[in-house]
């Protein structure tokens, strides 16, 4: 019997769904912006190692992955289950470095690929012999340590998948010991997460000690919340208060709207405390007996299966949901945020026109010049003190303009990290390298002042040439004329009647109007590249509105079809049979 009834086009929705999930970006620390990061892996994960190969192989075995905290006994459960060690336990912690996948061997080729978990690379161990079990007291030998290793360098290398066969297990079922959710290593509780994603069934394991911490908690309102095919394990229970933690845990799973959940309590015994033996069989034969009708009866199969799948179908609606409204704040923050800048960089442009309109570069060296121009001083000299007083008039509006933006940003809980902040603040680095990045702001500055007074001497040289006036002075006289017209404030209109006695009315306006336009593109080209430079880390966080337009958009074609999936022949008749089967 099909998991579920399975069409191209909903495969063709996840596919897309997929891709608008997998370029969603979350870069700017804007509160919710981890969460939505985790979100987003969790449902890269569930599409891949779960949803999707699931629906693209309905008939391939359950997974059951095993998970809990550190010290729950996951380990020994799963040693205990397939009836010899095949993952390490132990006292020391955490111990379940590397993952350890468990099926039969006619199975084995369903998890020998990247069906499941494609991250994560494929290790196989030499076959063992099983270990002598006593009839209920424990074991007599075990595992090679040297085939099982320490696991003390794994955590520096890609992380694989150990897989193992055995025949103690049923076709149709595999069993996956998961690293602690609590681990202390944060690679360890990411991959447990993940791992958990790629489930059919969640085995959750707690122990009579912990089973009311926040840990096992959060998982199960996480399980409730996808509405998988769960199963929890109250482990290392001491058997004077067997009844009580029962009738205790049952209460609070009743109070969390988990009540069908089935349970199952494996005694405290000597073999859980080492840690490095296995449980009797009695003690564990329920679950097993459990799991084995899962993978064996065609009906709770389906079940389960089914569960698992609709539910983390029925979940991709708000949780995408979630995902573009996180990722729209995103788009909005970075657009606040480049607003920031490109307002302070227009003020700077409007306050660099102000400044020239009034005189200030005829002040100082300037003014002293051209009152000794053309006899005391020359052309060159007076365009040196332009170019100096634009230089720095320049400089000084960046420098104002980045103030400004530092201002705005330390009240904007959006904005990003130390780094992009000194980028776009023009503050990047301290000490020298800070001396450094101002000296070279200036210099991109002055670059482009010589470029415009390059343009003012070849401006004046080509109309000097188009006009019958023999014209006698150098260029750079008329190039300081011409530039003294356009920044000279009050002295303005006594260069301009300079420049019309040596040129004629007709060209010294053309001369003006074109000059009046070259001041303007320098002054932008300068300010704007400084703007750019500020604005260039934002562009890079990639929190275009794309993404948020591709998700909705793929969510909405993906609910039409799962409207027809979850519509089709046996739905109705799995949905009545699911409760029966689950007891």
């Amino acid at each position: 019997m099909a998991i579920l009834n399975v069409r191209p086009e909903l495969l063709d929705a996840l596919s897309a769904l997929r891709e608008g999930v997998a370029a969603a970006r979350f870069p700017l620390p804007l509160p919710g912006a981890d969460r939505a990061r985790r979100s987003r892996d969790e449902l890269l994960a569930q599409l891949d190692d779960y949803l999707m190969p699931r629906l693209r192989a309905p008939k391939a075995p359950l997974l059951a992955v095993v998970g809990g905290s550190t010290g729950a006994g996951k380990s020994t459960l799963v040693n205990s289950l397939v009836g010899r060690r095949v993952s390490e336990a132990g006292v020391l912690r955490p111990t379940t470095r590397t993952p350890v996948l468990v099926c039969h061997p006619e199975d084995e080729p369903w998890f020998a690929g990247d069906r499941v978990l494609p991250r994560l690379g494929r290790v196989w161990m030499p076959r063992q012999e099983p270990l002598v079990r006593a009839p209920d007291d424990g074991v007599r030998g075990c595992a090679p340590e040297e085939l099982l290793g320490d696991g003390h360098d794994e955590e520096e290398t890609e992380p694989a998948l150990r897989i193992e066969t055995d025949t103690a297990l049923s076709p149709g079922l595999a069993l996956l010991d998961a690293p602690d959710i609590d681990s202390l290593v944060a690679s360890n509780r990411d991959l447990a997460a993940e791992l958990l994603c790629a489930a059919d069934i969640w085995v959750l394991v707690t122990t009579a000690a912990r089973y009311a911490d926040a840990v096992p908690w959060n998982l199960l309102r996480t399980a409730r919340e996808y509405d998988v095919t769960l199963v929890t394990v109250l482990d290392r229970v001491p058997h004077q208060i067997a009844s009580d933690v029962a009738r205790q845990y049952g209460s609070l799973l009743i109070r969390e709207g988990l009540a069908d959940v089935p349970r199952f309590t494996v005694p405290e015994l000597p073999e859980s405390a080492s840690g490095s033996g296995l449980l009797p069989a009695t003690a564990v034969a329920g679950l097993r007996n459990w799991l084995t009708q899962r993978a064996l009866d065609p009906a709770a199969r389906a079940v389960a299966g089914r569960r698992t799948a609709a539910g983390a179908l029925a979940s991709l609606r708000s949780r995408v949901a979630a995902l573009a409204n996180a990722s729209a704040a995103q788009h909005a923050a970075a657009l606040r945020l480049t607003g920031h800048i490109e307002e302070a960089y227009e003020e700077a442009r409007h306050r660099v026109r102000r400044h020239i309109a009034v005189g200030e570069l005829h002040a100082g060296d300037a003014h002293a010049l051209w009152r000794g121009f053309p006899v005391d001083s020359r052309g060159e000299e007076v365009l040196d003190a332009y170019e100096a007083g634009l230089t720095t008039l320049l400089a000084s509006s960046v420098a104002g303009a980045d103030e400004r933006v530092a201002e705005a940003w330390r009240h904007d809980p959006a904005a990003p990290g130390t780094e992009i902040a000194e980028i776009a603040t023009g503050r990047a680095g301290q000490g020298s390298r800070a001396h450094q990045d101002a000296a070279d702001g200036r210099g991109r500055m002055n670059l482009l002042v010589r470029r415009w007074r390059r343009c003012l001497e070849e401006l004046t040289e080509e109309e000097a040439r188009a006009v019958d006036h023999g014209f006698g002075r150098d260029a750079e006289e008329a190039a300081a004329m011409l530039a003294t017209a356009l920044v000279g404030g009050s002295h303005a209109a006594g260069a301009y009647r300079n420049l019309s006695a040596a040129f004629g009315e007709p060209s010294a306006r053309r001369l003006r109007e074109c000059g009046i336009r070259l001041l303007a593109t320098y002054v932008e080209r300068a300010l704007y590249g400084e703007r750019d430079r500020r604005l260039a880390p934002l562009d890079a966080l990639e929190t275009a509105p794309d993404p948020q337009v591709d998700l909705i958009a793929a969510l909405s074609v993906l609910r039409k079809a799962e409207e027809t999936v979850l519509s089709g022949p046996g739905a109705r008749k799995l949905s009545q049979s699911q409760s029966h089967t689950e007891r």
